[in-house]
Parts: structure tokens; sequence; C-alpha cells
């Protein structure tokens, strides 16, 4: 494991040396268009009383879902810098063209074409954005007929003189430059922390939304408020036919703040990511209509929730298929290999962990075989990981969140090249 951690950070640093950090002069302060990164946030990605996981602190010993510490074999990718300078990158979809459109927290949407950084930002959403702490610009999708409508999905934190909110837009793009179409999704509860945040088409074709629970943890038991649950619409913004509770967008509810997303590519079910309450992070098999227990378990811990004031019961409280159980991941995007030896694996962002998680799932899918860890206090907070169509993988550094400990380059958006 130690002598991988040294062949990939040696390979990022003759990277970091031979291009100099740059593309399109994604280093230079123009680049990040003035923003300055001086968010304050606590020292916990969960939010959390202070002294409850104490940093640093290695896992538990597997044990029903826990982590297991296998060793990581040596990588089939090429790790190099595809572009660097930036405030807290969020989310990254590449295009049919193969573009690389990607958000800015701080309010920017922007693209990588042809290997190059557009100095311009496809848009900047800087009027009414709200940027407390893990607020902001935040998810990004491209419609599945980009090609042809040029549709673009954002997910935005903004304040119109209450209480802040989040929403999805729906933009209209060309030649590099977007304009706001419509909103799609509106009124999801706001706060500065636990804001969920990732949109995503699944292979239905329909937009899937996580919210976090807004700083209310009971909100994510009520059907009734959208704060703490999986969401699922029409790319219009309507509430498609067949949703579990008629009328409504819930897809699943007791999250406490999900913030990864991604079916597998052959069987098709949905996986989500979480953070927990002082450590206890999860990944999630996601099921439509089920309830995922925040806050009235986690971990392991099992429960049959009574029936609601409208006498309907909701039955058992889902459980994860693996979770941190006392150390702190602070888990974020999540995407499927589908390409090359690690095809079918789950790889899991982490920002509290500063690690990627490479899972490897039972045959059904139902739990995890195994879990080995890339990047280890390598690359500093990692915000999202993402597979592309070509086999790349790109990984998102999230060191300029008020949180981390950047460096001259930071934020990054490095490339993993197949070498299969």
């Amino acid at each position: 494991m130690k002598d991988v951690r040294r062949w990939t950070a040696a390979a990022l640093l003759c990277c970091l040396v031979l291009s100099g950090c740059r593309i399109g002069d994604g280093s230079s302060e123009q680049s990040r268009t003035g923003q300055t990164g001086t968010e304050q946030a606590p020292p916990q990605e969960t939010m959390d009383p202070p002294n409850q996981t104490p940093p640093d602190k290695e896992a538990a010993p597997p044990s029903s879902g826990s982590e297991d510490n296998a060793s990581t074999a040596e990588l089939p990718y090429a790790p190099e810098v595809a572009a660097s300078g930036f405030e807290v990158p969020w989310e990254l979809k590449a295009a049919p063209d193969g573009r690389l459109f990607f958000t800015e927290r701080t309010g920017n949407l922007r693209v990588i074409e042809n290997g190059k950084l557009v100095d311009e930002p496809v848009l900047q959403l800087d009027e009414g954005l709200y940027r407390q702490s893990e607020a902001g610009l935040l998810g990004l999708e491209l419609d599945p007929d980009f090609a042809e409508n040029h549709y673009i999905y954002v997910y935005q934190s903004y304040i119109d003189g209450g209480p802040p909110k989040n929403r999805v837009i729906r933009l209209v793009e060309s030649g590099n430059k977007a304009r706001i179409d419509k909103v799609i999704l509106d009124g999801l509860p706001g706060y500065p922390y636990h804001d969920g945040g990732r949109i995503k088409f699944g292979p239905d074709r329909m937009l899937y939304i996580t919210s976090g629970d807004a700083g209310e943890p009971m909100n994510a038991q009520d059907l009734n408020h959208l704060g703490g649950k999986i969401l699922r619409i029409s790319p219009d913004g309507s509430i498609p036919g067949d949703n579990p509770f008629p009328g409504s967008p819930v897809y699943s509810l007791g999250h406490r703040n999900p913030q990864g997303l991604a079916w597998h590519p052959e069987t098709g079910q949905l996986y989500s990511s979480e953070h927990g309450q002082s450590a206890h992070d999860e990944v999630n098999l996601i099921a439509a209509g089920a309830n995922y227990g925040w806050p009235l378990i986690q971990g392991d811990e099992t429960r049959v929730k009574p029936e609601d004031e409208s006498g309907r019961g909701v039955g058992p409280l889902k459980t994860p298929i693996l979770h941190s159980a006392e150390d702190t991941w602070a888990p974020s995007g999540i995407t499927f290999v589908t390409k090359g030896p690690w095809a079918g694996n789950l790889l899991v962002a982490n920002l509290r962990g500063t690690q990627i998680l490479r899972l490897d799932l039972s045959e059904d899918g139902s739990s995890v075989r195994s879990v080995d860890k890339l990047f280890q206090d390598e690359l500093g907070r990692i915000r999202n990981v993402t597979e592309t169509a070509d086999g790349s993988i790109y990984i998102l550094t999230s060191n300029r969140d008020g949180r981390g400990d950047p460096g001259k380059d930071d934020d990054r958006i490095i490339r993993l090249r197949p070498l299969f």
C-alpha cells in the first residue's frame, strides 16, 4: 500500500512539475474569477458537536458493514493534473462532444474544451446565491439529449429575503455560454449545512436529486417535507406517475445529508452515499419508497417505525450496505467504473477521510465484499469522483472549502488516464 501511495504521489508530482499545474492558465487568479474562498465553516464536515469523533481516527475492525482495510493493487491508471486553481469544484460532467462542464461552489459554471480551460465562465450565478459553508452552486447534470437540446441542470442555494433555500434550475447552453431557462424544482430547504445537492439522470431518464435535512433532523421522516430525501422528477419538473408516494417527488426518505448517486451499470440498482452523525457515514442501496432511518437509527441499528399520524406504517428502517463505524469519511460523490479491471466497482470520494474508497460488491449488489483505500492522505479532501465515456476517472479536490489545507495549486481536477 505504501508503495502505491509513493507511486501515485510521485506521478502527480511529476505531472505538476512538467505541466506547471496549468491548463489555459487555470492556476492563475483570473481562473478563479476573483473568488477568494474565505467562507467560514466549522472544522467537521458533518457539523457535529466537537470532541465526539477524534481527527484521523482509524476505522473500527470490520464487522457487520464496517470497512475492510484491504491493500490496494497497482493503479491501472496514470494520474495527471487536468486543471488547477479553482474554488471548490463540486461536480463535473462530460458532454457527448468531449467538453467537460463543472461547477465551482462559489457560483461559476465552467468548461474545459479540447484539453484547455475556457477563461470565461459558461455562466456566473451570483445574484441571490447563498454561499455560506456547504451551500452554493452544487450539483450539475447534462440532459440525456444534450447534443440536441443543450439543456444543463444545476442545483443552487439561494436567498430572496427569507430563509435560504435550494432549487434546481435548467439552463440552455450555446457556444460555451448559458442562460437560465426555467426553475425545475423550488422550495427545497436550505441552510449553511446539510444541503445535499447531487442531481443525476437515472437509466429511466428521470432526474434524481439529493436534499439534506438542513439542520432539522426529524424533517427527514416527514413525507410532507422535502428535506432529508432523495427526490425523483421528470426533466420538465413534473412528478412522475409511478413515484412511490403519489403526487410527491419523494423517492426515498430518512437521509441526513446524501451527496452521492450512482446506478450499477448492469443491474440498474441505485446507490447513495450519506454523511452520518459523528461518524457512521453510509453507503446505501436505494429502493423506491424506502426509509433509511435518520435520525432514528444509524450504523447497524434496526427498528420498525410505528404508524404515523395517518395510521400508515412505513415498515422496517433500512440499514446501509457499508458504514464507517466510529471513523469519519464525510463521503461525497460516487461513480461506478464500467471499463477495465475495476469494472463494476463503486468509487466513493471522501472529504474528511481524504481518500477514495473502491468497493467490490457482491453479485446481487446487496453487500460489500472488500474495500480498498486509494490516494489516502495524498490529495487532501476529495469532493467528487466520476468516470467518463473514454474510461477516464476525474477527481475533484475540495481543499479550499474552509475545512482543508489548500496548496498553492488547489483546488485541482485530476484525471486518471486508463492504461488498459
